[in-house]
């Protein structure tokens, strides 16, 4: 397995919309190192979710694991949400494209999400609070969104400054 770089803020390539990823590569070596890679990549960050988009890759799949032990990896390739709460909930969250950046975001409390799980097979998952936010968030980066669109333009480009100012005290 291999660490894999994760595209940061303001990066264009994480505006890219990702495309569908082809039932025939899902069961493909290739693919399934990728996947291996990503949870890597994801618990060493650490994060909870980390979609292909931001590792640089353009197809729609993520990988998740809400556990508090790192033990319930969860793959979802071509997510689509059939169905949403209409009750909002209030999560502060954080990006592994965003370092150190965090802010509340309302999204669905509760979600249906529709996908196809690691050795291809259709699924339909009923989500509720983190899971549900963590997979509405992924599904985000594979639009091409980030959780920082749902703030105001003005603390949008402070936080632009900040992670500019954060990169140039690193290098």
């Amino acid at each position: 397995m291999a660490l894999l770089p994760i595209l940061e803020f303001p990066d264009p390539r994480l505006r890219t919309k990702a495309a569908p990823v082809d039932a025939a590569e899902v069961t493909t070596p290739a693919f399934q190192q990728l996947l291996d890679d990503m949870f890597q990549t994801m618990y060493d960050a650490p994060g909870i979710g980390l979609a292909a988009s931001q590792v640089d890759v353009h197809k729609r799949f993520m990988v998740i694991d809400v556990s508090e032990e790192h033990d319930v990896p969860q793959v979802f390739i071509n997510p689509r949400i059939v169905s949403a709460s209409d009750g909002g909930r209030v999560y502060q969250e954080g990006c592994l494209s965003v370092p150190g950046i965090f802010a509340d975001v309302t999204r669905a409390d509760a979600i249906v999400v529709r996908f196809l799980d690691r050795t291809g097979t259709e699924q339909e998952l009923a989500a509720d609070g983190l899971l549900a936010t963590c997979i509405q968030h992924e599904m985000d980066h594979l639009d091409g969104k980030l959780f920082i669109d749902y703030l105001s333009p003005l603390k949008r480009e402070m936080v632009r400054k900040k992670l500019a100012k954060q990169r140039k005290h690193v290098a």
